[in-house]
């Protein structure tokens, strides 16, 4: 065929060049004469050995390269996969990227006075990334940060479902210290600013069994319908790890044992996790501090204003 006969050529032209260079035939020479070298040889060995490494880092390179596209679609199907699972959209063998098309839209919030920024490109926006650039972050003053993570991008992504032009829910992201490590995940609440449907920890290393069980399916369901804000003075919680909060700031906190739902403020209450505490007290800072006024509650308050809104 015309393609493979052009193909020949192109290799005969690359070998007749090869043959023609100086540094190849020194090459050549010099692999002949390793070769020619007994297997006791201290040379061969070390070349050989040297030679090895050095094809090896090749085909790493280019297998790290070649990947990265791949590495890179499947590290936002999964963040998207974990949005849709947090909004209690996700189904078992749907489309991941046609379902959060369909169901989620991406906005940019400015954390300071709560407004959309409509100048940023939600779909390329990086968080995280944000929060590593001191041009696009701030470092957050050693009292106020109880989720003890130094610095927080000016900026967040957050995502709404929406159904019949309504928001129906905003799922925020959120990240703190655990015992071992920082906790990344979402948190789902209503249209109203207050409620809580779910959370959802995607990127943790906490003690498996213990502090890892923030991702048990049965422990995340123990948030749906719990309250974010004090509604009145919250009452002291004789087992809770935060007892207090004043009207209107965060009042949600992770407990010691199991929530007694007939006692009052059990609606700022989920149960703790046995054998974790200080895994159970990271979580509760860190939602406290991402619903207070130093992360998402200026929005929410405008949120509360136009729930329901169409937008």
């Amino acid at each position: 065929m015309p393609s493979e006969k052009k193909q020949c050529e192109h290799y005969a032209k690359f070998c007749a060049a090869l043959e023609k260079n100086e540094n190849f035939q020194k090459f050549k020479a010099y692999a002949e004469k390793i070769l020619g070298l007994g297997n006791n040889s201290l040379e061969k060995t070390i070349a050989i050995a040297v030679a090895l490494c050095l094809v090896c880092a090749v085909l790493v390179s280019f297998a790290a390269v070649a990947l990265k596209p791949l590495q890179v679609n499947n590290k936002e199907l999964d963040m998207k996969k974990n949005i849709l699972d947090v909004a209690g959209l996700l189904e078992a063998g749907s489309d991941i990227d046609a379902a959060f098309a369909d169901k989620i839209e991406s906005k940019i919030v400015d954390l300071e006075t709560g407004d959309y920024v409509d100048s940023i490109n939600a779909a390329s926006y990086d968080q995280r990334k944000a929060a590593k650039d001191p041009a696009q972050s701030v470092a957050i003053p050693k009292d106020k940060d109880i989720a003890h993570i130094r610095v927080k991008a000016k900026y967040a992504k957050v995502f709404l479902v929406k159904e019949a032009g309504a928001i129906k829910s905003i799922i925020l992201p959120i990240n703190g210290y655990g015992l071992w490590s920082t906790l990344y995940g979402f948190l789902s609440v209503d249209a109203d600013g207050q409620t809580v449907q779910s959370i959802n920890f995607y990127d943790q290393a906490e003690t498996p069994g213990l502090g890892g069980e923030v991702v048990n399916p049965n422990w995340r369901a123990l948030w749906k319908g719990k309250k974010i804000y004090a509604e009145t003075d919250q009452p002291s919680l004789e087992k809770g790890l935060i007892t207090e909060a004043d009207i209107g700031e965060p009042a949600l906190s992770l407990i010691k044992g199991v929530v007694d739902s007939s006692k009052p403020g059990s609606q700022y209450q989920v149960d703790g996790l046995a054998g974790a505490t200080l895994t159970s007290t990271g979580v509760t800072n860190l939602v406290r501090y991402w619903t207070s006024k130093e992360g998402f509650a200026p929005y929410l308050r405008k949120v509360r204003s136009v729930k329901g809104a169409k937008s």
